[in-house]
């Protein structure tokens, strides 16, 4: 039985266009513009899905990163 939806989460790319990373499957896709981005995930989720598995819809949550850190991870004394 085929999920209602999966899911993706797209933030645009430093370089410029946008990246997409499902939720829960290995699937991941980028793209110049929004048409574009839309083609590529209904695309890599079919390849990914067998036709049984299929999701009836595809949900895109766009992110936008305010502030991201990297910080160290101390030696454990």
């Amino acid at each position: 039985m085929p999920a209602d939806e999966i899911e993706f989460i797209v933030e645009e790319a430093a370089e410029g266009g946008f990246i997409a990373r499902s939720l829960g499957d290995c699937i991941f896709t980028e793209a110049e513009t929004l048409d574009e981005l839309y083609a590529n995930v209904r695309a890599a989720t079919c390849c990914h899905c067998d036709e049984c598995r299929r999701p009836r819809a595809i949900r895109l949550r766009f992110i936008k990163t305010v502030r991201e850190e990297v910080i160290k991870l101390e030696a454990a004394p």
